[in-house]
């Protein structure tokens, strides 16, 4: 073969692959560019979806909120309201308001916890939204700490509607990890300290409770029915909140808060048993020849000074004490309530308290605290109110004999 004819052959194949290659290339090219495309359209297109999504919810959630203008919390992925948990804004979506600012709320909440809260402001006629984070209710100290982290005033607790301040007394007893009660420790069965320091009662046990649902420690300070107010009153502080037999009065709320009742209250008296005939009325107490012994400082001095004229009446130091001084005739009467006087018929049988069941005043018993203290104060109704409606005050009545007046 001549040497052109085999530099043509040479050259036509170069050529032939050189054009296959560039088929090749341009193949590819052309897929690449293609798929780009498609993969732009594609984007533009998800994109759009998921706009006309948040768009579609954001005028749900608006159209709720013109008929829920005192306030709601929304899941917004089922579009159903929880009824408990403690709600908190994101600061991300803080000052979000009207139907406008909407769509960054729901967008903001739909890449987080799914939850969006609003509430309609009169003051400058906008209605105001954020996405919101929900703590379980035992988790108050976690749900402060994010607020306080994302510049929040306060919480909000959704089964008891109720707002907890980031910067309130509930935050500093949760910062400190411990609720501090003072109680007498000497009125069985509300509140006794026994020689070794430990503490049992009622009173004691609703305590407990208390810091249990607060998600705190407690801790148990000494007051005494003297210094009750001084030392609620006292600063710095000696205690957050005192507790045990304390009864309801309007003289307290006058310089103190009062929380709600938690057990029914009233005037009555210890006697011995042989002579319970003997005391059938305020009149029969109120003789020259009955000496009548009341503890100092508290309701039950006060009573015995304003309705007694007549009895002879001795103030002892030590209100545990004075059942037994009764008992041994040191005494005649003791002026009591008629949550203390079932225990001590229990437990001595030289005592009655013939007048149990027509005490001579009627109120209830509360949980005494500081004023300025509103957020602790409306944190421990809503227990009390828990209370209630579970049944655990109830059995707290039944295993300690009191009678239950909250039907």
């Amino acid at each position: 073969m001549s040497s052109f004819v085999a530099d043509y052959e040479y050259n036509t194949e170069t050529m032939i692959i050189s054009a296959r290659i560039k088929t090749w290339i341009l193949i590819a090219v052309l897929a690449i560019c293609g798929t780009a495309c498609f993969a732009s359209c594609s984007s533009n297109e998800s994109n759009a979806t998921e706009q006309r999504n948040i768009t579609n919810i954001a005028d749900t959630v608006w159209g709720y909120g013109l008929s829920h203008p005192d306030g709601f919390t929304i899941d917004i992925r089922t579009m159903t309201e929880p009824t408990e948990g403690i709600a908190v804004s994101y600061a991300a979506t803080q000052g979000s308001h009207s139907r406008d600012q909407l769509d960054k709320v729901v967008s903001h909440a739909l890449l987080h916890e799914g939850y969006v809260g609003g509430w309609y402001n009169s003051e400058d006629s906008l209605y105001y939204f954020d996405s919101t984070k929900l703590f379980p209710e035992d988790d108050l100290k976690g749900a402060l700490q994010f607020g306080k982290d994302n510049g929040q005033h306060s919480v909000f607790i959704l089964s008891t509607y109720t707002d907890i301040p980031t910067s309130g007394k509930v935050a500093e007893i949760l910062d400190r990890d411990t609720i501090l009660f003072g109680t007498t420790g000497d009125y069985r069965p509300l509140s006794f300290c026994e020689p070794d320091g430990a503490y049992w009662g009622f009173g004691i046990e609703v305590a407990n409770e208390i810091a249990r649902r607060l998600g705190a420690n407690i801790e148990f300070r000494k007051t005494s029915w003297p210094t009750l107010t001084a030392d609620v009153l006292t600063e710095p502080q000696i205690f957050d909140l005192a507790i045990g037999g304390i009864t309801i009065t309007d003289t307290r709320r006058e310089t103190m808060l009062m929380s709600d009742g938690y057990l029914a209250n009233g005037k009555t008296i210890l006697c011995r048993a042989s002579e319970a005939d003997r005391y059938q009325s305020l009149a029969d107490i109120d003789k020259p020849e009955v000496t009548v012994m009341v503890n100092p400082g508290g309701l039950n001095e006060k009573f015995a000074n304003e309705n007694l004229t007549h009895a002879t009446i001795v103030v002892h130091q030590k209100n545990e004490e004075i059942p037994m001084l009764v008992a041994e005739g040191r005494a005649d009467v003791m002026i009591t309530e008629i949550t203390e006087a079932p225990y001590y018929v229990r437990s001595d049988s030289r005592l009655a308290a013939p007048l149990m069941n027509a005490p001579f005043t009627h109120g209830e018993i509360g949980i005494l605290m500081q004023k300025g203290q509103e957020d602790l104060l409306q944190m421990v109704n809503n227990i009390i109110r828990q209370m209630k409606s579970d049944g655990s005050l109830r059995k707290l009545h039944e295993k300690y004999g009191l009678v239950y007046a909250y039907e």
